[in-house]
């Protein structure tokens, strides 16, 4: 749990522009349905420069 939160806050950090330039996140949210179900997915993501980053729920 720590480190989700820590995590968290990184990211919450280097997008207000508290380490540098703002950057603008991204989030993509689809839901899937089967016929054994229905599932969510959610991710969440930023880029600077070359550098991506991205979490997937």
């Amino acid at each position: 749990m720590r480190a989700v939160f820590a995590l968290i806050m990184l990211v919450t950090v280097a997008a207000c522009g508290a380490n540098g330039e703002p950057v603008r996140p991204s989030v993509n949210a689809g839901v899937s349905i089967t016929p054994s179900g229905v599932s969510p997915s959610v991710s969440v993501g930023t880029r600077i420069g070359n550098v991506g980053v991205r979490i997937g729920l």
